[in-house]
């Protein structure tokens, strides 16, 4: 082979040995492989849905079987439906109680640090172990504020706000949408529903942890946050799962509905394995004055299509989106942001980065779309991808629909390798290679760390920190 010159960077494979412990497969009732109509009905009966849902259930599977798979993104040729677990109920309830979660469980949800983050900086956390929320806690102090935060199960049967849910339950996110919002529609499991009466400001954050432990399943949990006029709420989101050599699927759905001069932040860091196919969907409603702002670290998966989206529906709406991607070898991470702007006044902003390493494959995809009624807006899209080696691969495709001519739209993108001049620089200061590749890394990442909740910043660093271990020239 010819000797081109260019030296390649080696970064090793993350250490995820926290997050790649495997329990035992111990559920109360799983339903079959595969996806039919008596499976779908299983799970009704199982959850006791009222009638609406049930129907509701069967509806989208009927759009699933007649929506085609995605053909223009990353492949999707090892997820073979007739193989994934739908439905998978843990041989326990939930409860309020760490004490009362059984201790394997309990065990996993330690090593990753839900109870002491939710000692130390959350207001309530709900966790999911594979299909149902096995604990949910919510602070009382906030509760007394008129804070509802609970599982999807428990909110959709009670008289006070089931009919909230029934309102709002996938109003925002159709199964009409696509296929695999389709499918969450026909199987969905677990997840939260959060309500901030208006006026009141939630402090400290409330997380929702999704945990993934059982092979060849899938994880469908839905999310329902309705933040009223004029209050306030920072909800974080992680996710993990361990490693097995059978693919696993996870396509949950998160609706969130900000009302008037409302703010409401969405913090997320997945970790999943790299046999996970992730195929997440988020959407956002944004009322008149109302702030929506997402932050997004994204590591793993064999494959991602995540794509957040935000409407911003009444004047002075506002939203902002700052994002990070880690892919590594295997891992196709095909993710993006799109935004509407359905009124006048408007204001957007997109910034996202990508670190590719070994062989990764990182895609961004943004949309801007301007309604003709939608004047004097401003959007504004910028994008950084960094690769660590001649092998990886980033890609940017930004589309903008622009309906009116009173407007202040802007795009910039950037796409390069890591600097051998700035390493040489570095290293000439007395940095070894390695130390200064990480200062690179680090220092690329860091306008995303500093938006992250602290625990959240903490792990991200940690991830990039454990990636960058190992790295030669």
């Amino acid at each position: 082979m010819r000797d081109t010159g260019v030296r390649k960077t080696y970064v090793e494979d993350i250490d995820r040995s926290i997050y790649d412990v495997k329990d035992k497969v111990n559920a109360s009732f799983q339903v079959e492989k595969g996806l039919t109509a008596k499976i779908v009905n299983e799970i009704a009966i199982k959850k006791n849905d009222p009638e609406w849902m049930r129907l509701f259930r069967l509806k989208s599977l009927q759009v699933y079987n007649r929506l085609p798979m995605p053909s223009w993104g990353p492949p999707l040729d090892g997820l073979d439906m007739d193989q994934i677990i739908t439905y998978i109920r843990p041989d326990t309830g939930m409860s309020a109680k760490w004490t009362e979660v059984p201790d394997d469980i309990k065990n996993t949800f330690e090593r990753l640090g839900i109870p002491k983050a939710e000692r130390d900086y959350l207001s309530g956390v709900g966790a999911q172990y594979d299909s149902e929320v096995v604990y949910h806690n919510l602070r009382e102090e906030v509760s007394r504020q008129g804070v509802i935060y609970t599982d999807m199960e428990s909110a959709i049967h009670n008289p006070v706000y089931g009919p909230m849910v029934k309102k709002h339950f996938m109003k925002l996110v159709p199964p009409e949408d696509h296929k695999f919002v389709a499918l969450h529609g026909a199987v969905w499991s677990g997840g939260s529903f959060v309500y901030v009466p208006p006026g009141v400001n939630v402090e400290i954050p409330l997380q929702s942890y999704f945990r993934l432990n059982a092979p060849g399943a899938g994880q469908f949990e839905h999310t329902l946050i309705i933040v009223g006029a004029g209050a306030s709420l920072h909800f974080i989101e992680g996710c993990s799962a361990p490693k097995y050599n059978v693919a696993n699927l996870h396509a949950g759905c998160v609706e969130l509905y900000v009302g008037e001069n409302a703010h409401l932040r969405y913090s997320t860091v997945e970790n999943w394995s790299k046999n996970m196919y992730n195929l997440n969907t988020k959407r956002a409603l944004v009322g008149k004055g109302a702030s929506m702002e997402w932050v997004s670290g994204s590591f793993g998966s064999h494959v991602s299509y995540l794509y957040p989206m935000s409407i911003l529906k009444g004047e002075k709406a506002r939203m902002e989106f700052t994002g990070i991607t880690f892919a590594g070898k295997g891992q196709s991470l095909d993710t993006g942001m799109k935004v509407v702007h359905a009124a006048p006044y408007t204001y957007s902003n997109i910034s996202t980065k990508s670190i590719s390493k070994d062989g990764g494959n990182c895609t961004y995809r943004s949309s801007v779309k301007i309604l003709p009624d939608a004047h004097d807006c401003k959007s504004s899209v910028s994008c950084e991808s960094l690769m660590l080696d001649d092998r990886s691969r980033s890609d940017t495709i930004p589309v903008t629909d622009i309906q009116n001519d009173n407007v202040d739209i802007g795009h910039e993108a950037k796409i390069g390798r890591i600097s051998d001049d700035a390493i040489f620089y570095l290293m000439s200061r007395g940095l070894s290679e390695e130390d200064a590749k990480a200062m690179i890394v680090t220092g690329f990442a860091e306008p995303i760390a500093k938006e992250l909740p602290m625990e959240y910043a903490v792990e991200m660093n940690n991830l990039i920190r454990l990636e960058m271990e190992g790295s030669i020239g």
